[in-house]
């Protein structure tokens, strides 16, 4: 059985939470105007499809 299915919701939330407090302190690139125009684009083609 899955790890992480085995925790309870308020452990699930607590281990979410401090993911992406950490994550939130990388140093990532900066996405380019055409990288942004993609995402979109496939995010309104999937929920168009809903």
């Amino acid at each position: 059985m899955n790890t992480f299915e085995r925790l309870t919701d308020s452990e699930r939330l607590d281990l979410v939470l401090e993911i992406l407090k950490r994550t939130v302190y990388l140093d990532f690139p900066s996405l380019s105007d055409d990288d942004l125009v993609l995402n979109a684009e496939g995010l309104f083609l999937e929920l168009d499809e809903e």
